[in-house]
């Protein structure tokens, strides 16, 4: 009777004793699944910060900037920018699905400014993500008016106003995205975003991956390292050869 008492007693201790675990390599955590959707959504960064086409850039004809010339001094540009028709297009073309949720309207001084968001369905996630953005115009008056003579205010300004900000508020949002949108495009300095791209390795990359996993030996897994190339000695390379590394080593100990 005591020998089954503390068999019951034991069996519940080992029953609710912890269940020990081990922490997941970083090869784990960079799994084929989560390592593919990482590079498209890198492609897709990589894709919206292309410069525009030079073809749909229209110069201001009021507002200027400064430029460098072919002798490198400074000179005064028009600025340049992206019709809404053609943001519109690009949404489309992008992100097939987006939308424009309009959060508040509200006159500032002499213009209507508008605050809305812009949501797109991501195409690498295919969830919705969103973005901000703001946009004014001025309301219109009379010839010679004052901008703030509201007894002046011709009697469309609002109906041409309004959409207008809309679509300022538009393109606002929509320049965050990338430079396809326009981001950047009136910048004195640009910053390139080429170094994005094969970033997070290709298919290439997943030949060498499943290779390391059957290296068996420290000596082996030294001279495929060797033999690697300048370009695919990438971060997940050299990690998944560290943890490959210690697992050697790991079934040297145990055996």
């Amino acid at each position: 009777m005591l020998y089954l008492l503390y068999k019951q007693n034991n069996f519940k201790t080992m029953e609710n004793k912890p269940e020990k675990r081990s922490l997941p390599t970083i090869t784990e955590l960079y799994g084929d699944s989560n390592l593919e959707v990482i590079r498209r959504k890198n492609d897709l960064n990589v894709l919206l910060n292309q410069k525009p086409k030079k073809d749909w850039l229209l110069k201001h004809p009021m507002a200027k900037k400064d430029a460098l010339n072919a002798e490198g001094k400074k000179v005064k540009v028009a600025i340049e920018y992206i019709s809404i028709q053609r943001i519109e297009w690009l949404l489309t073309t992008v992100f097939l699905d987006w939308r424009v949720e309009v959060k508040e309207v509200q006159l500032i001084a002499n213009s209507v400014a508008v605050t809305i968001t812009l949501w797109y369905l991501d195409p690498t996630t295919k969830k919705w993500n969103q973005q901000d953005g703001v946009g004014a115009a001025p309301l219109q008056t009379d010839k010679d008016a004052g901008a703030t003579d509201w007894q002046s205010i011709k009697s469309n300004a609002v109906m041409i106003g309004l959409p207008a900000a809309k679509s300022f508020a538009v393109k606002d949002a929509a320049e965050q995205l990338g430079k396809l949108f326009g981001k950047d495009m009136n910048r004195f300095d640009d910053i390139a975003y080429s170094n994005l791209r094969d970033q997070f390795g290709s298919n290439d990359q997943d030949k060498l991956l499943a290779t390391i996993k059957t290296i068996e030996s420290i000596e082996a897994l030294n001279q495929f390292h060797f033999e690697l190339s300048p370009q695919q000695k990438t971060k997940v390379i050299d990690v998944a050869l560290t943890t490959r590394k210690i697992e050697i080593e790991q079934d040297t100990t145990t055996a």
